[in-house]
């Protein structure tokens, strides 16, 4: 007589064998919540989905060098932990492990085992999911549909994406504006009406579960304008331009209720207000004596609406105009070439001055999205210091992207590259617990 196993059963009795196989190693299944002669630590916790991961740690007592070291995992829904490496300590018992590009894409759990009954403690591996948004146009009106698309990696099928607004002067504050579910190939369309003109920084957020740590899209920038006065036009020459770019406001007046007759030599004022300021006038200046047409010039630094007044009774105004305006970001690196494990010192600064307000250090990923990898604050002088270890081998390019919001919209630095292309020896590496 005997025993039929079922897939499950044998996996477990097989994932068993491979414990007892370890020289005192611990049953697969076991969850050490402390090292007992064996330390373990990663270069980066958490992680985006897919990024590269170096573990590592030391063998510790006087036996420790060329000796076995096994590296298990877990991984949600699975119960028990599974053998997914073997390695040898070196001379001073330190031993690596590199989990490649592409690999670690959700939460897991890792525990080492050494010789003797030997140990790590379990680290929990927290993993980002990777997010995309995007809009077919960068323009929409007041009560036009827009519709937002993107996608969640690593696959989540009808799960909920939240389409977020950055409402705060410090890139803090998110407010949700629209939800929708992912659908097949973990991709999203969601449609939004917004009521009110304005320039808008928005995410596509996605919250966390048991697979994945929340994570969210690179912000872009929406701005929504108001439908036209027919008889008194207004447009600018961009709907976002750069810190002290110049912006050319034009349009035309025509007669009363009318779209056909100019309203020739006719003195009109522009009108510009920022974020929580009031109105000041900026310009005047007199219609084409032919067309009717008039035209200024201006240079803002932070977000603005415009308006365009007759200048003297009756007084017929544009609709507003509203021009988005981006920081100048700059990046530099501390080197363009560093190995596995070993930081790089990200720095720069932003103008106009924004000290308090959040910058992201974002990486490429191998698809092409650009994901948050890290997050700092801005100084009293306006500059950043990020310091950042790579997981794996590689070349990779960084850039440092400040999110916008109701003072300016977002913008990335140009990006730097750096190459990885070797290994940090684990020993010049911070201690492992």
């Amino acid at each position: 007589m005997f025993t039929r196993l079922t897939t499950r059963s044998l996996v477990v009795t097989l994932l068993g064998v491979i414990a007892l196989a370890a020289p005192g190693a611990a049953s697969a299944a076991a969850h050490p919540h402390h090292n007992h002669g064996l330390t373990i630590a990663t270069t980066t916790n958490p992680l985006v989905a897919g990024e590269g991961v170096l573990i590592y740690g030391r063998l510790e007592g006087a036996d420790s060098a060329g000796q076995r070291i096994l590296l298990f995992h877990r991984i949600n829904p699975a119960a028990q932990f599974s053998l997914i490496g073997t390695t040898r300590t070196n001379s001073a018992g330190y031993y690596e492990f590199v989990r490649a590009d592409g690999i670690v894409n959700s939460n897991r759990n890792w525990y080492a085992v050494g010789p003797g009954g030997t140990h790590s403690r379990t680290i929990h591996e927290l993993v980002s999911s990777i997010v995309t948004l995007s809009t077919a146009s960068p323009t929409s009106l007041t009560g036009e549909a827009v519709d937002f698309s993107g996608t969640v990696f690593p696959a989540h099928r009808d799960q909920r994406v939240l389409i977020q607004e950055q409402n705060n002067n410090s890139g803090t504050g998110w407010h949700t504006v629209a939800s929708g579910l992912t659908g097949a190939g973990s991709a999203f369309n969601i449609e939004h009406k917004f009521a009110l003109a304005g320039s808008y920084t928005l995410r596509a957020y996605f919250p966390s579960d048991v697979r994945n740590i929340a994570g969210q899209s690179e912000a872009l920038t929406l701005t929504v304008g108001q439908k036209q006065n027919a008889s008194f036009t207004i447009d600018g020459s961009a709907p976002v331009v750069s810190a002290a770019q110049p912006e050319t406001i034009t349009g035309t007046l025509y007669a009363a209720r009318s779209t056909k007759t100019p309203q020739t030599d006719t003195m009109v004022t522009l009108y510009g207000r920022e974020y929580g300021g009031s109105w000041t006038p900026l310009q005047t200046t007199t219609t084409n004596s032919t067309t009717a047409d008039y035209s200024f010039s201006t240079t803002p630094i932070h977000n603005m609406v415009y308006v365009v007044k007759t200048t003297d009774p009756p007084i017929v105004e544009t609709a507003d105009l509203y021009v988005g305006v981006q920081d100048a970001v700059t990046v530099n690196t501390s080197a363009s070439s560093v190995d596995v494990g070993d930081p790089v010192t990200v720095s720069g600064t932003v103008t106009p001055d924004h000290a308090g307000h959040v910058v992201n250090l974002q990486r490429l990923t191998p698809s092409g999205t650009w994901v948050d990898v890290a997050t700092r604050y801005l100084n009293s002088s306006s500059a950043y210091s990020f310091s950042y270890a790579f997981g794996q081998l590689g070349s990779f390019q960084l850039r440092v992207q400040i999110p916008g919001g109701p003072l300016n919209v977002a913008v990335a630095s140009t990006p730097v590259s750096v190459a990885v292309s070797a290994v940090a020896p684990a020993g010049s590496l911070p201690a492992a617990p």
